[in-house]
């Protein structure tokens, strides 16, 4: 029986509670259908938590703060608790990934800890669950902590915190148990479908499999609904748009909320409800109090580090803390002129190599009030740079004005705003462009300082040219928990509810292609419009899908807030600067799941899609077969590998409706390749092989310009055929060749991960022809060419193969039963820098090892791209926790220095690579090393793009993205974050 509604808010910064006795809700219906619960049920809980070493409170904020401790630092009574340690630790992925001397601290203590001893603290694991440009699944945090901390992945740190409220709740309520109640859980509304899933996936493993998701801002005015639900009309009575900025520690998330009453209330007869509707809600945009207190550890760094030095990441992390504490207090009503921040010494300097530093009152409002909510004017759009801004591997917004993206967020819903407010476009006095809400609701805890609130309030009322109203919000902190219970009562029919529907539309991704300047151009079908109600199920019935059995089938997706009205079924280009490509969807249709028995059926089954917004708040599809729709398969996001790439084109596995158009010579060229690889009648000699290639380019053209549905199709030719390849030394080596180049770079396309998994399939079979060198030269090609395919294990069982043969061939007595000379050891050197997944520890071995190769005379030049790429500070397509640390890539960097570039034009770009430019300071290499290799490559010419990779954060572009990889990518591939 479900006794409590329950609010949780999972922050940045903080984790709140809230509940309301169901009883409440209950006598209520029973005593009126149409009143409210009684004032007060809706109380917020204080959660238990270690707030000094042996010492527990219970407090209404839990800090979202793990402190991985080291080996003997705690002692197990100082973190006693009143549950258990396995009740406390209910999903065993929710704490490990500690090593087991080491013990782990949640809340208030570890918030402590994390400001006194660097490098432990895990923070900001919410701002992780939306970077999709790491592995969110794998032990990455404390972001650039040394090796002997113990690490945990965003999940499960998000786990931890849920997991510690659930035993908490439990301790306080056994016969209630948390799971058991209805409970709301919330996320920003800029969150994307995979962050979602991610946020639900760490509720699971916190033993709370069933729970709502509700969007913050709406839940902060829910709060406001709820508070004043006996008095709408006087507050809200003139009231016609609502804009809810919510500034957390880590994002800025901004809602419009559409306000009308049906009418005035009649005497005698029950206030008349308004109708309340969001209609927008802002892009994805991490930039929240995290981004202020980072912007004083800079100006503190600055006074603190020594000959003008940057502190490590770990001391900065330290440092941030301290100057959070600080800027509370700075912006408090009492400030005082200044506040001392101290940043203590490391191990046996921990006090003796303190150092201490003032920020004064004024720094704070220069550079906190005025830095990030400037008095711009209604026009004033973020500033758009090439560089990122990245700090502690998050990328936070290029521009920290937060009242410019308010403002570009008001343009983005001028049409919507208008209407809301019943004005016409003419009526849009300038310069103002677009319409100002006349209504404000703030939340957040940097609303707690009244200098923040009074700012952007202000420039609001200056942009519009009259004060808004201002919605009271007494504790930004708790109205988001708070509110979440209220929508819970709401769903019952005990308070106003929020209409509106998905905050974005949908589409399926059809095709894609790069234009002549290399940007991809994208087209979609729409499959779920914004609006569209919780529940409502569309079908996509103008498309069918042919979709393999027993394979794997992939579906990519893009999203916008835009507010254009489509239509299921309505075809748009996705222009990058508007839609947000999410994760991957994915099923496996059964072989078994037909029982028509017919010879087509075994081999594929028509389907179409259906598309639903989950009343958890999740984007929902199904694949339906046409011919019996009670068989559905689920389609789930695919999120350990998100992000690493955009796709191409829309497979063809998995193509219905227009698709994209074969190449009018493909058919011609999988008979080139059949009659090479095909039956033995066929009688092709030797020279006839050995011209497969040229011919395959005569009737496709260049392979360098194959795109990505051709290359596709052509590798699956050659998987068919692939058992042929054995014939003769030249059928294998031309098989491994084009099958190579027709799968690299091994992913970035539907499906890619099942044609990996089939090639693996050949590893441990290794090739035939032994001593032809040519046929290893291309089995190493084939596997650098796929690597970014292949999974860590996988990696790591390549390399592993590749050290024995080369131990092996090193010694004296060999028992190899081949020439060792023919291994072709620049190709292995070259695919042992493709391998990104291993552990960087085996990294800095392999280059230690290419470096002491290097100093023979005579040693392939290419042997320095292999260590620029394993030194490179941006991965290709790993995560980027997987780097080599920056000590180590510094002294390859030495020895690449001391060479003459214009002789050894490798190592310059090797050079670029090493010395790039993050703005994460846990890879970045010292700021007086980077400025060495600007001298040295502005000396010798090098190309300008790789100089601005070394001085800012920047992209590559298309040349050296393929010089990274090695040679030339597909056409239409776009890689993120390379």
């Amino acid at each position: 029986m479900k006794h409590y509604l329950v609010g949780i808010d999972l922050g940045t910064s903080n984790t709140v509670v809230a509940y309301a006795p169901v009883a409440a809700a209950d006598s209520s219906t029973r005593a009126n259908a149409q009143s409210e619960p009684r004032a007060g049920a809706i109380r917020v809980f204080e959660i238990e938590q270690l707030t000094g070493l042996g010492e527990v409170s219970a407090e209404p904020l839990l800090p979202s703060a793990r402190y991985q401790g080291a080996p003997g630092e705690l002692a197990a009574d100082d973190l006693r608790l009143p549950w258990s340690a396995s009740d406390a630790r209910t999903d065993a992925k929710a704490s490990t990934n500690a090593k087991a001397s080491g013990r782990a601290v949640t809340g208030r203590l570890a918030r402590t800890l994390g400001a006194q001893v660097p490098g432990r603290l895990v923070a900001s694991a919410k701002s992780w669950l939306s970077h999709a440009a790491v592995d969110r699944l794998a032990p990455i945090l404390p972001w650039g902590a040394p090796d002997d901390v113990a690490k945990i992945s965003p999940v499960d740190a998000s786990a931890s915190y849920l997991a510690h409220v659930r035993a908490a709740w439990n301790q306080r309520f056994p016969h209630a148990p948390l799971e058991d109640q209805d409970v709301v859980l919330t996320v920003p509304a800029s969150f994307d479908d995979g962050a979602r899933a991610l946020t639900l996936e760490a509720a699971r493993r916190a033993q709370l499999p069933k729970l709502r998701l509700l969007e913050e801002p709406q839940a902060a005015f829910y709060d406001w609904l709820y508070h004043h639900r006996d008095s709408l009309r006087a507050e809200l009575g003139d009231s016609r748009l609502v804009l809810v900025c919510d500034v957390g520690g880590g994002t800025t998330d901004l809602t419009l909320i559409q306000v009308e009453f049906p009418g005035d209330d009649q005497p005698g007869e029950p206030p008349r409800e308004p109708k309340i509707a969001r209609i927008g809600v802002g892009n994805h945009l991490m930039l929240g109090g995290d981004n202020m207190d980072l912007a004083l550890a800079h100006l503190a760094e600055s006074r603190l580090a020594t000959g003008g030095a940057r502190l490590s990441a770990a001391s900065l992390s330290q440092l941030v803390e301290r100057c959070r504490v600080a800027k509370e207090q700075l912006l408090d009503a009492s400030a005082p002129e200044s506040v001392p921040i101290t940043l203590l010494g490391a191990g046996a300097r921990l006090v003796g190599g303190a150092r201490t530093t003032q920020l004064t009152r004024e720094e704070v409002t220069r550079i906190v009030v005025d830095g990030f909510f400037p008095q711009g004017q209604a026009d004033e759009m973020p500033r758009r740079s090439r560089a990122a801004i990245v700090e502690f591997g998050l990328p936070y917004a290029a521009d920290a004005g937060i009242t410019r993206h308010v403002a570009a967020f008001l343009q983005r819903f001028a049409g919507p705003s208008r209407e809301a407010l019943g004005v016409s476009s003419t009526e849009t006095a300038a310069p103002v462009p677009a319409p100002v809400p006349d209504t404000l609701l703030l939340n957040g805890g940097v609303f707690r300082a009244r200098a923040l609130a009074d700012r952007l309030a202000g420039t609001l009322g200056a942009w519009r040219g009259a004060p808004l109203n201002v919605l009271q919000n007494d504790q930004p902190d708790i109205a988001v928990a708070r509110g979440a219970v209220a929508y819970a009562l709401a769903r019952a029919g005990h308070a106003p509810r929020i209409g509106g529907g998905s905050p974005r539309s949908y589409f399926l991704v059809l095709e894609e292609g790069a234009d002549p300047n290399g940007d991809v151009k994208a087209r979609g079908v729409c499959v779920l419009p914004r609006g569209t109600e919780e529940g409502r199920e569309l079908h996509l019935d103008d498309r069918t899908f042919a979709l393999q059995l027993g394979h794997p089938v992939q579906f990519h997706l893009a999203s916008t807030v835009a507010d254009t009205a489509w239509k299921p079924g309505d075809i748009a280009d996705l222009a990058p600067a508007d839609f947000v490509r999410l994760p991957p969807l994915a099923t496996v249709v059964p072989a078994s799941g037909d029982a028509s028995g017919s010879a087509a059926a075994a081999h594929e089954r028509a389907v179409k899609l259906t598309t639903a917004l989950t009343e958890v708040g999740t984007l929902e599809m199904h694949c339906i077969a046409t011919d019996d729709p009670a068989q559905r398969w689920l389609l789930e996001f695919a999120l350990r590998r998100a992000g690493g790439a955009q796709a191409a084109h829309d497979s063809g596995e998995a193509q219905g409706g227009e698709g994209v158009p074969r190449h009018p010579q493909l058919d011609a060229a999988i008979d080139a390749i059949e009659r090479v690889f095909g039956a033995r009648s066929a009688k092709v000699d030797a020279k006839e092989v050995r011209r497969l290639r040229v011919q395959l380019e005569a009737q496709l053209g260049a392979r360098q310009h194959w795109d990505g549905p051709l290359l596709r199709e052509l590798f699956g030719a050659l998987w068919e055929r692939a058992g042929k390849r054995r014939r003769s030394a030249d059928h294998e080596r031309l098989w491994l060749n084009l099958a190579g180049f027709c799968l690299r770079p091994g992913f970035g396309y539907p499906l890619d991960e099942w044609r990996v998994a089939q090639l693996w399939s050949l590893f441990d079979d290794g090739i035939t022809h032994v001593n032809e060198g040519q046929v290893w030269s291309e089995w190493w090609t084939l596997w650098r060419r796929a690597a970014g395919g292949l999974n860590a294990a996988q990696q790591q069982d390549v390399l592993d193969a590749m050290t024995f043969l080369e131990e092996a061939a090193g010694s004296k007595r060999h028992k190899l039963p081949f020439d060792p000379a023919k291994l072709a050891p620049a190709d292995m050197i070259r695919l042992y820098a493709s391998l990104e997944q291993v552990a960087a520890a085996r990294k800095v071995e392999i280059g230690e090892r290419l470096l002491q190769r290097l100093q023979k005379p005579g040693e392939n030049h290419q042997t320095w791209w292999a260590v620029g790429r394993l030194g490179a500070r941006e991965p290709f397509y790993g995560s980027a926790h997987g780097v080599v640390p920056p000590e180590t890539a510094a002294q390859w960097l030495d020895a690449i220095l001391a060479l003459d570039w214009k002789k050894v034009e490798p190592a310059m770009f090797a050079a670029a690579q090493i010395a790039r430019m993050t703005g994460d300071r846990s890879r970045d290499l010292p700021d007086d090393l980077r400025d060495a290799v600007l001298r040295r490559l502005e000396s010798a010419n090098a190309p300008p793009s790789w100089v601005a990779m070394v001085r800012e954060v920047v992209a590559l572009d298309t040349a050296d993205t393929g010089r990274v990889f090695g040679e030339a990518l597909p056409a239409g591939l776009k890689l993120i974050g390379v």
